[in-house]
């Protein structure tokens, strides 16, 4: 310990600094940093494009059908597909969501869009997070490998 003694020659002065306080506030603060970066990183998931892939000097072509919006909408009932024309409810079959159905739906969709590559799947909270991977591997063994996922759920 730091000490001084006063000129006259009194009390001794204590000039440490107590460090605990700062100590326990960082590392509730570092804590409380942790467990959030996951949930800001949430909006942010864009399969199959990457901001940090390889630059090239090739002009990309839009496809003319780039504008038809694929939706796909993962609900407690079942799953609901929203294309440019139409929504399309498939409901669960013995409490599990029809996988296959979807497959076949979104297989009609891409024979009439070849050129659509993206879609977007908004997933209700309270459903378990291995549902909205199960939904981007269909979308991806369609042929849709630009996956966006949509904040705030089904509407």
């Amino acid at each position: 310990m730091s000490e001084m003694q006063s000129e006259s020659g009194g009390r001794k002065k204590n000039l440490d600094l107590n460090l605990v306080p700062f100590i326990d506030l960082m590392s509730v603060l570092i804590t409380f940093l942790l467990i959030t970066a996951v949930w800001t990183q949430i909006s942010l998931i864009q399969i199959g494009s990457s901001i940090y892939g390889k630059k090239t000097n090739q002009k990309v072509d839009i496809p003319p059908q780039a504008d038809v919006v694929l939706k796909l909408e993962i609900r407690s009932n079942g799953y609901v597909l929203a294309t440019a024309q139409q929504s399309l409810s498939i409901p669960k079959i013995n409490q599990e969501y029809d996988q296959a159905t979807l497959m076949q739906k979104l297989e009609q969709f891409k024979k009439s869009y070849p050129n659509k590559l993206d879609g977007a799947i908004a997933m209700a909270d309270e459903l378990p997070y291995e549902q909205l991977i199960k939904a981007m591997d269909v979308l991806l063994k369609a042929g849709f490998p630009q996956i966006s996922i949509l904040t705030g759920g089904p509407q």
